[in-house]
């Protein structure tokens, strides 16, 4: 899931229409909410939950901050924007390794 914020140097201005429009002309093929706040009092209640499920509440430094959710919800860690999607895809495998009865539709390393 990929949720647009503007918070990060205001790169992300457009209205949810306008960005759902320019991530379909990119190739986006994700699930895209509509932009919300990540950092500060205004943070959406899913980013508050997933920075105090992962122990970490401090702010998210900037775009393409990651969680990783296992399937029963609980948060299995939080990764910076310097750390490649493609790197997770170990912890995936140990997480669909410890729950082989749960599907594996939806989950995606980009």
């Amino acid at each position: 899931m990929a949720f647009p914020c503007n918070q990060f140097a205001h790169q992300e201005p457009g209205t949810n229409q306008e960005i759902k429009q320019f991530a379909q002309e990119h190739g986006f093929s994700g699930i895209l909410m509509d932009k919300v706040d990540v950092n500060g009092p205004g943070a959406h209640p899913v980013y508050r939950w997933l920075k105090e499920q992962s122990g970490d509440t401090s702010d998210l430094d900037w775009n393409f901050a990651k969680f990783l959710v296992r399937p029963d919800g609980s948060v299995y860690g939080r990764y910076s924007s310097a750390f490649f999607p493609n790197a997770l895809r170990p912890e995936i495998d140990r997480i669909l390794s410890e729950n082989p009865e749960r599907p594996t539709k939806g989950v995606s390393t980009y």
